[in-house]
């Protein structure tokens, strides 16, 4: 009878064996964070391996503290006031929950926790799941959502504006000529004929009123040839400085070896005119307008997120401005027809509208990058033209760089820091990030000594970019800088925020361009 009660026993104990080890190697290969805590106290008792290294503690900075006390959870949700709810309700859950890691860098998780008994012991089991990328994804989702939203508003409206232009153009068609009958039959100097002549000069701006909607909607007849787009710009200039006037510096800065284009000159024409005249009443006090041209290369990565977007080789025309700059509510309308920030009788609204209809009937893409007191740039990016039709080999793509630095990445768009982080992560860098200066500083001041590269942005709150650089510079002078900006180099340099030999790389920027950038400034 001993020796059953002897076999029952071991039996059991050999179970719980079992049992403890299979807990363990769930606990300690769990995908997901996991700590546990004493519930009458509220102190880690244990934590994961997944866990310390998603929030970069050691497991002595995990053991023994209390939940509130650690710099993840400091002033975020698990305070001794959510604790108490916890022991209360027995359950607490966060379906977003921003944490900051041991590098400084945010990441979002999803938080559960529930009190359970073990061995007559209430302990409390706190699972933390990653959700950054579903984050990420998520935003990119809606970002993608709404460029559609807004491209089939201008694809209904341009519809609308076509149907009006040719109503419209017919009863012009009738204004116009009956009018002009009855004024070639009037005798010169007649009053009625100077009336006349009023009416038939009306007729005209409405004539031009129609072209421009039928720009915007795409219904333009074009002429297309093959032409160097530099050599156009480079005819126009004197007569856009005195579009602009002398209060405003205009610089070119024509790319060498440009690509060609195949569009109609007077529509690329138009289109700069526009620009320039949209820049110039940014500036009534004066200012400085940028025009830009480059070649560039639109991949498969800047395609996915640029609804309408064709991988392939661009050419790129940029007109800058040192203006007032623009909000975001008014840039999701700024390409519709007969919407304008301008007073009543300034403007017709149609100018941007215009440049956007014929920059989408050319197959190309336009873009803006604007902050309020901070000028505004359009990008336009125009399909390069094959010089003969002839197909030339293709080179092998060579891979993209990688390496081991650390690098901290300050910028305040929380979208552009994500990506950005993680194009370098991807390719072997430690990557340190601060959506502020003042978040910046103190990761210095921290990992000052490690960092290699300081990748910022030039224009954020508290203070730009270069401030920033500079007053890293004097504490650690080993640090080299890569700039960013929705600006193109040229206007970046000739507002005088940078010098001409800063390593700059423009927004939106590709995988690619980023990484040989960084890779080139590091080296």
């Amino acid at each position: 009878m001993l020796n059953q009660h002897e076999n029952t026993r071991e039996k059991v104990e050999a179970a719980l064996q079992a049992s403890e080890l299979r807990y363990r190697r769930l606990f300690e290969s769990a995908r997901d964070g996991i700590l546990i805590l004493d519930a009458d106290t509220g102190c880690i008792v244990d934590v994961n391996p997944f866990l310390i290294e998603l929030l970069s503690y050691s497991r002595s900075e995990f053991i023994g503290k209390k939940l509130w006390e650690l710099g993840f959870f400091a002033d975020i949700a698990a305070n001794e006031e959510a604790f108490i709810e916890l022991q209360q309700l027995q359950y607490v859950r966060y379906d977003d929950l921003p944490l900051k890691t041991h590098d400084g860098r945010t990441i979002d998780v999803e938080f559960v926790s529930n009190v359970y008994e073990v061995d007559h012991l209430k302990v409390i089991q706190c699972n933390i799941r990653d959700i950054s990328e579903r984050r990420q994804a998520e935003t990119q989702r809606l970002k993608l959502e709404d460029q559609l939203r807004q491209q089939q508003r201008l694809e209904t409206v341009g519809k609308l504006a076509a149907g009006v232009a040719h109503d419209f153009n017919n009863l012009l068609t009738g204004i116009t000529g009956f009018t002009q009958f009855t004024y070639d039959a009037l005798p010169t100097g007649s009053a009625m004929r100077e009336d006349l002549a009023e009416v038939l000069a009306l007729a005209g701006r409405a004539t031009d009123l129609t072209r421009q909607l039928l720009a915007f909607s795409r219904r333009q007849t074009l002429q297309p040839i093959i032409f160097d787009m530099n050599q156009q710009i480079g005819g126009m200039i004197k007569v856009l400085g005195r579009l602009i006037g002398e209060h405003i510096d205009l610089v070119f800065h024509p790319a060498a070896e440009l690509g060609q284009i195949k569009a109609d000159p007077g529509q690329i024409e138009q289109v700069l005119m526009n620009l320039v005249v949209n820049a110039r009443d940014a500036m009534p006090d004066g200012g400085k307008l940028t025009i830009v041209t480059a070649n560039v290369e639109l991949d498969a990565d800047y395609a996915r997120n640029h609804t309408g977007t064709t991988p392939g080789p661009y050419v790129m025309l940029a007109v800058t401005d040192t203006g007032s700059g623009m909000e975001a509510s008014v840039l999701e309308h700024i390409f519709e027809p007969f919407f304008s920030t301008k007073s009543v009788g300034k403007g017709t609204g149609l100018g941007l509208a215009t440049v956007y209809g014929i920059v989408k009937q050319h197959d190309g893409n336009i873009w803006v990058y604007s902050e309020p007191g901070s000028g505004t740039t359009f990008k336009v990016y125009l399909p390069r033209a094959a010089e003969t039709s002839t197909e030339q080999p293709r080179s092998q793509p060579q891979s993209s760089p990688s390496g081991t630095e650390t690098i901290l990445l300050v910028e305040d768009e929380d979208a552009v820091r994500k990506v950005a982080a993680r194009i370098l992560e991807g390719h072997g860098y430690q990557v340190l990030t601060a959506a502020l200066p003042s978040q910046a500083d103190a990761l210095l001041a921290e990992h000052g000594a490690h960092i290699a590269l300081l990748l910022t942005d030039i224009v954020m709150p508290e203070r730009n970019g270069r401030k920033l650089y500079e007053s890293a510079l004097t504490r650690y002078p080993h640090l080299r800088v890569l700039y960013m900006s929705g600006y193109t180099d040229d206007a970046v340099v000739h507002q005088g925020m940078l010098t001409a030999d800063t390593p700059f790389i423009q927004k939106p920027f590709t995988s690619d361009a980023l990484l040989r950038m960084v890779r080139k400034t590091l080296e």
